[in-house]
């Protein structure tokens, strides 16, 4: 999906060390990492647990570090924290992207710090259906309806 010579960041801050890779070269599993991500629909989010699940390889923390590595060129604020808190450090910038593209969202109690809204996962959540496949849901295998 994406030219291999493109510039990658660290993740949504746009910088830092891309390991050891040629420049312009992704680890095999970041660039499947990444190609999850670029398939998430505007307004809907995958959690990290979710990406891992859908690849069928890996976990939470693994689809995290990619994300934080070389996630600056995909819309990352579409892989989250499966509590739905936004990515601490990138809250405002992630939630003008979910408010610009509509995702749900739920209002924080004015007992929460900073009185920041979490995404609405029950109805943000996306599974992969209608226009993605991976995972055991492309190859028929296994009900996906818990993400």
């Amino acid at each position: 999906m994406r030219r291999q010579e493109e510039q990658r960041g660290s993740g949504p801050d746009e910088g830092g060390a891309a390991g050891p890779q040629a420049p312009g070269e992704l680890p095999p599993y970041a660039e499947r990492v990444l190609d999850v991500a670029e398939l998430v629909p505007p307004g809907r989010v995958m959690t990290y647990g979710d990406v891992a699940e859908w690849l069928d390889e890996g976990g939470p923390r693994q689809v995290g570090r990619v994300m934080a590595l070389y996630g600056a060129a995909v819309p990352w604020w579409r892989v989250v924290r499966s509590d739905g808190v936004l990515l601490p450090g990138h809250e405002l910038r992630a939630l003008d992207a979910y408010r610009a593209e509509g995702t749900p969202l739920r209002e924080a109690p004015r007992s929460a710090e900073g009185h920041l809204p979490r995404l609405d996962m029950r109805r943000a959540r996306w599974d992969g259906g209608a226009g993605g496949g991976g995972g055991q849901a492309a190859r028929g295998a296994g009900d996906r309806s818990h993400i």
